[in-house]
């Protein structure tokens, strides 16, 4: 199946730690270029992204976005050792007494404890970070959604370029089919003038030397082998249209042999019509490579 590589995917989802939001980003590149952008929280999961993407992609241009807004249950908790607390206010107070201050002012608050000091204290406070690897995980299921996603798009897309390079295909082969069926008269029409200039200088030519003359001719005129082959490479085209693996690359090498055809076409031209119908040949090679330019 043709996959474009031009597509955009969006999902949301509200959990018990916050709002998380994928967002993937498709263009077309000659390989596959991941960038990732990920909240300080969910930064340890991007070499899981990167081989989820590698997996699934095989070509393009890929922005990775995951925003989250995390919810107030989502606050780191401070734990303080109360006992260790105690013993230090103990020892405060011991202290005062020893040097005879009082230990209490008027507010009954003891005077020699300093609760910011206290809190620096080595063991006396103690940070619980959240567990966050739920998070991952949900983050890693949303990404598998919001990826398959992606994918279907390029599929529509791809269904969509398939369809117009068929298209040109079919007119490039009325294109081949139109010289082909003109080259017996366009032979006959050289072969006539030829004659005609040999009896108007009144040359006096051997038979066998008047034939050879018409095989040169005939041969600098000859574009049967660039016809068969640009019908082989529509055929392939068709053909490489219908694999299931990624052909950008592929069609992008028939787009060049198609010209080259085309060309050598042009070039051979010694009728109007031919010259005409190769130009129109390029015109159509040229809309279909710059379709091909974004399937993957």
């Amino acid at each position: 199946m043709i996959h474009s590589m031009t597509a955009f995917a969006r999902r949301d989802c509200d959990t018990e730690w916050g709002a998380l939001t994928w967002e993937l980003r498709s263009v077309n590149h000659r390989f596959l270029e991941v960038s990732t952008r990920l909240p300080d929280d969910l930064r340890s999961l991007e070499p899981v992204v990167r081989e989820k993407l590698a997996v699934k992609l095989g070509r393009g241009k890929v922005e990775c976005n995951l925003r989250f807004r995390a919810s107030s249950t989502m606050s780191t908790e401070v734990v303080v050792n109360k006992e260790l607390v105690r013993r230090l206010i103990s020892a405060s107070r011991e202290i005062e007494s020893m040097l005879d201050r009082p230990t209490h002012n008027s507010f009954g608050i003891d005077s020699g404890v300093n609760t910011l000091e206290i809190l620096r204290w080595p063991g006396v406070s103690q940070v619980v970070e959240t567990n966050l690897e739920p998070l991952h995980q949900t983050a890693l299921v949303m990404l598998d959604g919001t990826l398959n996603d992606l994918i279907q798009a390029r599929a529509r897309e791809g269904a969509r370029l398939k369809e117009v390079i068929e298209l040109r295909g079919i007119a490039l082969e009325g294109c081949v089919a139109q010289v082909r069926a003109r080259l017996p008269e366009v032979k006959d029409r050289w072969k006539e003038r030829l004659l005609n200039r040999i009896a108007e200088v009144k040359l006096d030519m051997e038979a066998s030397r008047l034939e050879q003359e018409l095989v040169v001719l005939a041969q600098k005129m000859d574009v049967d082998e660039e016809l068969e082959r640009l019908s082989g490479h529509i055929q392939e085209i068709r053909h490489t249209l219908g694999q299931k693996e990624p052909v950008g690359r592929r069609l992008d090498f028939l787009m060049q042999e198609l010209n080259r055809e085309a060309n050598t076409l042009g070039s051979k031209s010694v009728d109007i019509e031919t010259t005409r119908a190769s130009v129109e040949m390029k015109v159509l090679i040229e809309q279909m490579r710059e379709q091909i330019q974004n399937i993957e």
